[in-house]
């Protein structure tokens, strides 16, 4: 299981926002596809949410330490029935520079040119 710091887990969690969960545990629990199916989403996506349709607390930890542990994730969040987990892609390394990723590098002016 990967550990986060908390500003990265700020971070994850600001990023996991706007997401839809992409997978859904039912009543029958984490069996085998389900955690192909996450494992699939992990390696396409690096941060996803995931359903549980189980009252009990205990039980959905129960499933995000399992997947955690299974799938060298780390755990984002666990909102009501919620799960957020994060796996890094190999190429990539922190959550940090992925925030940055999209957005273009400011424009110079003329003196950051000069003498620097």
């Amino acid at each position: 299981m990967l550990d986060l710091t908390s500003d990265e887990r700020r971070t994850l969690r600001a990023r996991a926002h706007s997401l839809n969960p992409v997978v859904s545990i039912s009543q029958s629990g984490l069996s085998e596809s389900v955690v192909r199916e996450i494992n699939a989403s992990l390696a396409s996506h690096e941060l996803i949410k995931i359903r549980v349709y189980s009252d009990d607390r205990a039980a959905r930890e129960g499933f995000l330490a399992t997947l955690c542990e299974q799938l060298h994730a780390a755990p984002v969040q666990h909102i009501g029935k919620l799960l957020v987990i994060w796996r890094p892609q190999p190429d990539k390394a922190s959550p940090a520079g992925k925030a940055r990723a999209g957005r273009p590098e400011p424009r110079r002016d003329k003196r950051s040119f000069q003498g620097a």
